[in-house]
């Protein structure tokens, strides 16, 4: 909280931000401005609302604070940079970004809100600095419904490469300390992407198809194509990182590939399951050469993101949010992301000593279940519970008349 109290300018806000930071991680089930008030000994949910929708701060800033806070507490010159996009399920239209889409929270296609989220993977710990909600072109096409979820004026249709592109280079402009981005085929079939961190000096393993077309000294193939004639001399057994079930072994080849355009040096990475013998394929550079054991831990580390995408969403509250307008909506990711990164700080903290023995460390999860259990205190009393009780009746009440009377004025 020191860090980012200096974001707000008034008293009674400085003093909100922080049950309201204890409210997102405190596994009220339903987490929203109800909850979070009632948890925070409130009277009524207004405060909590007017603290993302009206209050006078900046979630950019906030966002660069909570950028300092994992650089200082995580950083590391060979750090990973993941980006990975997620969707939350969302019924109606008028939240911002809402259409029936693609999403991989689901699996398919459904009404759903989509965001690309940027985190920082290091060795004592991973979690997010930045983030960008996607807006389809049914949104950025129509300004009236932009207006009315509150887009700032100007904002127009950018793929999620582009929104990826414009956070690395916020965290690169910084002084992020990174060597390496690590994406999936969205990202890694974008060449403006590829491009911007050749020219930058920073190396990168973007997942692509296997119909991805590359160039060798021969000329353009196709991924697949080259993979099926590599000789058995050329694959090694390697380890992407460990998982939940220990070393993640596979069979992996890189081809040099290449980009006379671009500095550096480039290669097709291949992945090849040792089981089941199926094919991943990746776009690899960096500055100079690099041992192929360097480009698989980079390739193991994408998988930190989709693990910090399910810890914020459960033990932060990241997906939990009820608010439809675009400054409500940046404000309560990014404060759940502050929650996120200080869990995953605290939990990397606690590893560096030695557990006692027969123990397993201190996971993110658990820190967040004993920090809730032994530290944070609620206001709940007979007379408080009954209060918010009555106030939640009252507002459901008036909600349903107002529903009712809307419904009897409307033309048959």
């Amino acid at each position: 909280m020191s860090r980012v109290t200096g974001r707000f300018a008034r008293v009674e806000t400085r003093r909100r931000v922080g049950p309201f930071l204890l409210g997102l991680m405190a596994g009220l089930g339903r987490t929203n401005c109800w909850t979070v008030s009632e948890h925070a000994g409130e009277a009524s949910p207004d405060g909590m609302q007017r603290l993302l929708a009206r209050a006078v701060w900046d979630a950019d800033a906030v966002r660069d604070d909570l950028r300092g806070y994992v650089v200082e507490r995580l950083g590391e010159p060979e750090a990973v940079l993941v980006v990975d996009e997620t969707g939350d399920l969302k019924k109606g239209t008028a939240t911002v970004g809402v259409q029936r889409q693609y999403t991989g929270t689901a699996e398919r296609i459904e009404n759903a809100q989509v965001a690309v989220y940027l985190a920082y993977a290091a060795d004592r710990g991973h979690t997010f600095i930045d983030r960008a909600l996607y807006l389809p072109k049914s949104w950025t096409g129509d300004p009236y419904r932009l207006a009315a979820a509150g887009v700032p004026d100007g904002t127009g249709f950018r793929t999620k490469p582009a929104l990826a592109r414009e956070m690395l280079a916020r965290a690169f402009d910084a002084g992020t300390p990174a060597g390496w981005v690590a994406a999936d085929e969205v990202y890694g079939q974008d060449p403006k992407l590829r491009a911007d961190l050749a020219r930058r000096g920073v190396g990168y393993v973007l997942a692509v198809a296997s119909n991805h077309q590359v160039t060798i000294g021969i000329g353009p193939r196709k991924a697949v194509e080259l993979a099926v004639r590599l000789p058995a001399r050329s694959w090694q057994k390697l380890s992407a990182g460990m998982g939940s079930k220990g070393q993640r072994y596979y069979d992996w080849a890189m081809i040099d590939t290449v980009d006379q355009d671009l500095p550096g040096r480039h290669w097709l990475l291949i992945r090849r399951n040792r089981r089941t013998g199926e094919y991943a394929f990746y776009r690899a550079h960096a500055p100079g050469p690099v041992p192929l054991s360097a480009l698989v831990r980079v390739a193991g580390r994408r998988w930190a993101v989709e693990e910090t995408i399910q810890t914020c969403k459960e033990l932060a509250s990241l997906d939990q949010h009820q608010v439809r307008k675009w400054t409500s909506w940046h404000r309560w990711t990014v404060l759940a992301m502050l929650v996120h990164a200080f869990l995953a700080v605290l939990a990397a903290d606690e590893r560096d000593q030695p557990p006692p023995e027969g123990l397993l460390p201190l996971t993110v999860n658990e820190v967040r279940r004993l920090f809730t259990a032994l530290v944070v205190q609620t206001a709940e009393t007979v007379a408080h519970v009954l209060h918010w009780s009555q106030w939640r009746r009252r507002h459901q009440a008036n909600a349903r008349a107002s529903h009712y009377r809307r419904r009897d004025h409307q033309p048959n």
